[in-house]
């Protein structure tokens, strides 16, 4: 890699780093491009170089950390072992990353961002949407083994994470609740996986 580009990336990290620090204090509609330069120490032309609009730069965002998460969540299928046993670690990394500071302070302010356009709340959605295949592309595989009845596998992926979000995620995003102990979100994840797999394994 050359020196320039080098220096191109470190521009981006530091816009993309500048842009998350001014959503989480001042939200999507407020803050601005002219902002986001300021506080990353660049020009506004080097900012819309890299990104065209800020929806791009926020969609940008969102897919970091969607990556992240589901990287962590990239477990293979397994035939040789017990559902339960390669499905808990899936759902303890998605709880953990659902507490996490920086993810609730990004949730929030792309929650706000939604409720002011629908239009872009979709174009979010779908992006992000994108990024969540690991556990659909597990079911889908534990279907084709016969260890789960045939369902669309995006559909119960997610069902199965609707459960963990009603007590890891929408208390704290709506109503400022503190993060789950580590206690809850054992409790949280074996829960889920009981309904889960009640639900949907071939007995």
């Amino acid at each position: 890699m050359t020196a320039p580009q080098r220096l191109t990336d470190r521009k981006r990290e530091a816009i993309i780093q500048a842009a998350i620090a001014e959503f989480r204090a001042n939200g999507f509609e407020i803050t601005s491009m002219d902002k986001i330069a300021a506080t990353a120490g660049v020009s506004k032309r080097t900012v819309y170089n890299h990104f065209p609009s800020k929806e791009e730069l926020f969609a940008e965002i969102l897919n970091q950390l969607w990556a992240r998460v589901t990287a962590e969540q990239e477990t293979p299928y397994r035939s040789d072992l017990p559902l339960r046993e390669q499905l808990r670690p899936i759902l303890a990394a998605k709880v953990q990353m659902l507490g996490d500071d920086n993810f609730l302070d990004l949730a929030r302010v792309a929650i706000a961002a939604a409720i002011h356009s629908p239009e872009r709340a979709q174009n979010m959605v779908a992006r992000m949407g994108e990024h969540e295949e690991g556990l659909t592309v597990w079911i889908r595989a534990a279907q084709a083994d016969g260890r789960l009845k045939a369902a669309a596998p995006d559909f119960a992926a997610q069902q199965v994470q609707g459960l963990l979000k009603s007590f890891a995620f929408w208390p704290q995003i709506s109503m400022g609740f503190p993060g789950l102990s580590a206690e809850m979100q054992g409790t949280v994840v074996e829960s889920a996986l009981d309904m889960f797999l009640a639900c949907y394994q071939v007995q």
